[in-house]
Parts: structure tokens; sequence; C-alpha cells
């Protein structure tokens, strides 16, 4: 669960839960720094509380690497039956890099329409920028919605 969205009132359910000798593990994700306990007015590091901060085992983890996130864009297309040139691999590692690896795993399946829709069994690398170019990833659409805001937003 994403830490930073719990209130105190759930930071008091979980510590008396993790008391419990049936507690269960919790693993919670954030990419906040020190920020408001939500329902309070307290900072605190990554919006915890530190009676359960206390209590934690923080694990760092970082970016996946534009090789990782090829590795695993390939072990999904082996997973959904699919076939990629090593082009393609690589535009949808770039795109993985630049903006997310859960936006680069989701044009695969429409990559793979355009690849059938050409009459091709893999994916070319023409098809993954293709649909690159159709479906944008959130970062792209809130530049388009800041450089664009006069057409979208009324006051």
């Amino acid at each position: 669960m994403q830490v930073h969205m719990l209130d105190i009132e759930c930071f008091t359910y979980l510590n008396r839960a993790l008391e419990s000798s049936l507690a269960p593990i919790v693993v919670f994700a954030t990419n906040r720094g020190v920020c408001a306990i939500r329902g309070t007015d307290m900072q605190s590091p990554h919006g915890v509380p530190i009676d359960l901060l206390d209590r934690v085992v923080i694990i760092r983890t970082l970016p996946y690497t534009p090789e990782e996130i090829c590795r695993i864009l390939a072990v999904r297309v082996a997973v959904e039956g699919l076939q990629i040139d090593e082009g393609a691999l690589a535009f949808l590692g770039g795109v993985g890099d630049s903006s997310s690896l859960r936006h680069a795993v989701q044009l695969l399946t429409p990559a793979a329409i355009m690849a059938k829709t050409h009459g091709r069994d893999a994916i070319a690398l023409g098809d993954a920028e293709e649909v690159a170019g159709l479906f944008l990833d959130c970062k792209a659409t809130a530049k388009i919605l800041q450089a664009q805001a006069a057409h979208f937003i009324s006051e």
C-alpha cells in the first residue's frame, strides 16, 4: 500500500494489528521524503508516525536500468506469446526508461495489434513507434494540459 495515503487513524489501527500474536506482514511503499502525516499537521519521514517508523525495516529500491527494462519486457513478451524485433524491444525499453515500465508494458498489446494489422507476426520498430505516439503516458499528457490549459480548463 502507498503509505503516504494513510491517515492517523489507519496508523493507529496498524500499530494495534502489528502487536497481535497473529501479526501480518505489511509492505508499505513510498517515494516521499519528510511530509505531513495525513489527518495531522505533524511532519515525519515518509508521512509515517515515528512510533511506527521505529518498527519497520526500510529497503531502499532503485529505478530499473534500461537493460533491466528490456529484460522485463522480453519476459512479458514471452508470457503473452508475442514476438518482437530487437529494435522494437530496445525502443520500448527506452520508453520505459523515460516514462515508466508500466507504460512500456501497456504498449505491447497495441503494438502487437498494429503488427497484425500490417500482416506481421512480430512487433517491428515502426509498430512500437506508432503506438508510442498514439498512447501517451501521464507525464506527457500533463505537459500537454499545461501547455494548452486555456483550451481545457475553464474558470
